[in-house]
């Protein structure tokens, strides 16, 4: 199966994972608005849902996938078994510790993340109440990390890709059931939000442990020990966590400047929220194929099949970036409008998601370059020279957030964000580059030229679109406000696909072909 065709099973999925996200964060956006339980369940779930982002979306299977593929090949089948029991053991004796540890000390991890709650004693205790609740949720995705890593090997990517999408599930569900009953009091709202997190965790792991099974691959159940195996993947893994996380780990710095400012983090969540759609659907699916890859062409010796993957992964990367990117920066008003503006989600609340958003649309094409580039040092077993770049992003990222916040607001820490993850990025690119583990090509280059001609002219017809379209998306009937986004979104689609096609910046037409061709 292609790269094209492994990108495009799971970016498939995360796209309706995200889709469905959105219908959550509507129904969210209805029920809570912008208010103290909306900001308290953005910290409560933004604690776990940061190890769910750093170890299911890479950074321990940076580690794991190329000690386990090499396991595969050298030990076979038997070995694997035996190295995915050991690492199985330790890890989830580590995640029942931390947890433990968590629940003892959470009034000082929610104080950690939210110093700006403590002024009000009402939010800082609902949130710790919250983050009890959802804490364990870690564990699941942690181990649904675990167990995609090993299908992945194996060249079986759609059970990990599909299973957030139950997460989304379960939490419109409960959603719904909260704006259906009318349910208003903030601690019984927050009980409820929280434990939809824990049951849609539980429903994620079933849903790749049944394919574990297909697969008839059997985890053998050992007592947790410091193996050599273990200790491997931990020196490997400590850095792999800094250096893929490293986005996360500076929302959550972020989240504790913005604590600062009245329903900051609520802004900042919806806004992120949105330009996860693309980073998800591109970036993950290609940090999540790209890795396995690599790492089977560097173990064979093919170099210039590597290189090729490189290339055409960062080729389709920006192909879909690029034009994401521009829409969000022309465009950001009209679609936090027309997605979030009811209820209890009034008028300043859309102003401020809107303006965090263009921010944080500048730095997309920096966040997905990094899941393209990232595989390029975890393949040859290297995490430590990506966690070194990542702490360079940190520091950028909390002193320019803490120059910008008194200015900018939350704004400040959006275009912060932006920033410190073009200074990554580009210290990734360039490394990799001088050490002669990338080599651009011409077609490369040259496409991606059209490519942002191809960008830029969209963001022109988007731009004179919206304008025309401004009496149907700022009112009325939400019918009438949805149809007129989608033939906005339509305009840019169509504008971009017609010029890059002829323009010869991507054969979208060939891509298409290669989805639709049935394997032989």
């Amino acid at each position: 199966m292609s790269l094209v065709r492994n990108f495009a099973t799971v970016g498939s999925a995360t796209l309706l994972s995200r889709v469905l996200g959105f219908v959550r964060d509507v129904l969210l956006a209805a029920a809570l608005g912008a208010g103290p339980v909306a900001d308290a369940f953005v910290v409560a779930f933004r604690l776990p849902n940061l190890f769910r982002r750093l170890f299911a979306e890479g950074a321990f299977n940076s580690a794991f996938i190329p000690l386990f593929g090499r396991t595969v090949e050298e030990e076979g089948d038997e070995g694997a078994r035996r190295f995915a029991g050991e690492i199985g053991s330790a890890l989830l004796f580590c995640l029942l510790v931390l947890t433990a540890v968590a629940q003892i000390l959470m009034p000082f991890v929610v104080w950690a993340l939210a110093p700006g709650f403590a002024d009000d004693a009402q939010k800082f205790d609902l949130t710790v109440m919250m983050s009890r609740i959802a804490f364990p949720y870690l564990i699941f995705m942690s181990l649904l990390a675990y167990v995609g890593g090993i299908l992945n090997t194996y060249q079986r990517f759609a059970a990990a890709a599909f299973a957030p999408v139950m997460l989304n599930v379960v939490m419109s569900l409960v959603l719904a059931t909260v704006l259906a009953a009318g349910i208003t009091d903030n601690t019984a709202l927050g009980i409820i939000l929280a434990g939809g997190v824990m049951v849609g965790g539980v429903v994620q792991l079933a849903v790749v442990v049944i394919d574990l099974k297909r697969l008839g691959f059997r985890i053998p159940v050992y007592r947790p020990r410091y193996t050599k195996s273990a200790k491997r993947l931990l020196a490997l893994g400590i850095p792999g966590v800094v250096a893929g996380g490293v986005t996360q780990i500076n929302i959550a710095v972020g989240q504790i400047i913005a604590s600062l400012q009245e329903g900051a983090n609520a802004l900042l969540y919806y806004a992120d929220r949105l330009y996860q759609l693309p980073l998800g659907v591109i970036g993950i699916a290609i940090g999540v194929v790209l890795l396995p890859s690599l790492t089977r062409q560097l173990r064979a010796g093919q170099t210039a099949a590597y290189q090729h993957s490189l290339n055409r992964a960062l080729e389709f990367s920006l192909v879909l970036t690029l034009p994401a990117a521009v829409a969000l920066a022309v465009v950001p008003h009209e679609i936090v409008a027309v997605l979030f503006q009811r209820v209890r989600f009034d008028a300043a609340a859309v102003d401020g998601t809107a303006a965090a958003l263009m921010a944080f649309s500048f730095g997309l094409p920096a966040f997905v370059l990094n899941k393209v580039f990232s595989p390029g040092y975890f393949a040859r077993e290297d995490t430590k020279t990506p966690m070194k770049f990542a702490a360079v992003g940190m520091v950028v990222n909390v002193g320019l957030s803490i120059a910008l916040f008194p200015v900018l607001k939350h704004v400040g820490i959006a275009l912060a964000t932006t920033l410190a993850g073009w200074v990554n990025t580009g210290l990734l690119i360039v490394v990799l580059w001088r050490r002669g583990h990338f080599h651009p090509d011409l077609k490369l280059l040259r496409r991606l030229s059209l490519v942002l001609l191809a960008s830029l002219v969209m963001g022109v017809a988007l731009h004179f679109a919206a304008f025309y379209l401004a009496p149907y998306l700022g009112g009325g009937v939400l019918a009438v406000r949805v149809a007129a986004l989608g033939l906005l979104v339509l305009t840019g689609i169509v504008t971009f696909g017609v010029v890059t096609q002829l323009s010869g910046g991507a054969d979208l037409v060939g891509m298409a072909k290669t989805l639709t061709r049935r394997n032989t």
